[in-house]
């Protein structure tokens, strides 16, 4: 089994700054998987053309069944729920089609379901509040909890509704969230 550390990243309007701030101070080698949900699902995400510049690590938009893997980013494609089971990547229909969809929530709760190893959930900027829901079940589950700190995102919604919830163990420029990562990675050694 997996034992590896997974960085759920989530976030949406305002997220890409974020993502690029924090991929520039991560080490390519730390032995995590980074997994970047970002929650605007009608566009088809771009991510995975534009982060390459901003860190050293192979940088893959998620196909069905792709081996789930460290010192590598995952982008989740356009319109699809996000699962892990048995080491992989599994991708379904996007179970909220209307409304503000909700898949850092979907892919928080399959990830404290089926990852054996640590899990850091990350929540950034960007509107409505996905993902909340899942942060106390990712505590539960041993997991570490960051949110973005509000005066450094450009829309504090998401990171804010995370706070709210009372199961942030960290509120963090993404800077600080990058620290913080390399810090929780080496204390697996």
């Amino acid at each position: 089994m997996k034992k590896f550390p997974i960085v759920c990243i989530g976030g949406s309007a305002g997220g890409l700054d974020a993502y690029i701030r924090l991929l520039q101070n991560l080490p390519a080698d730390m032995g995590v998987a980074i997994v970047i949900v970002n929650h605007i699902t009608q566009v088809p995400t771009q991510l995975h053309e534009v982060l390459p510049r901003f860190t050293t690590m192979p940088v893959d938009l998620i196909t069905e069944e792709l081996l789930i893997e460290p010192n590598r980013v995952f982008i989740i494609p356009a319109n699809r729920d996000l699962h892990v089971a048995d080491g992989v990547f599994r991708l379904k229909p996007i179970s909220k089609p209307r409304g503000w969809p909700d898949v850092i929530t979907v892919f928080l709760r399959s990830l404290t379901d089926c990852w054996d190893g640590k899990l850091i959930a990350v929540i950034v900027s960007g509107y409505d509040g996905d993902g909340a829901a899942a942060l106390c079940g990712i505590q539960d589950a041993g997991g570490i909890t960051i949110a973005q700190k509000l005066a450094t995102a450009s829309q504090p919604d998401m990171p804010e509704s995370a706070i709210d919830t009372g199961c942030i163990d960290f509120v963090l420029s993404p800077e600080k969230i990058a620290e913080q990562i390399v810090r929780i990675a080496n204390a697996e050694v």
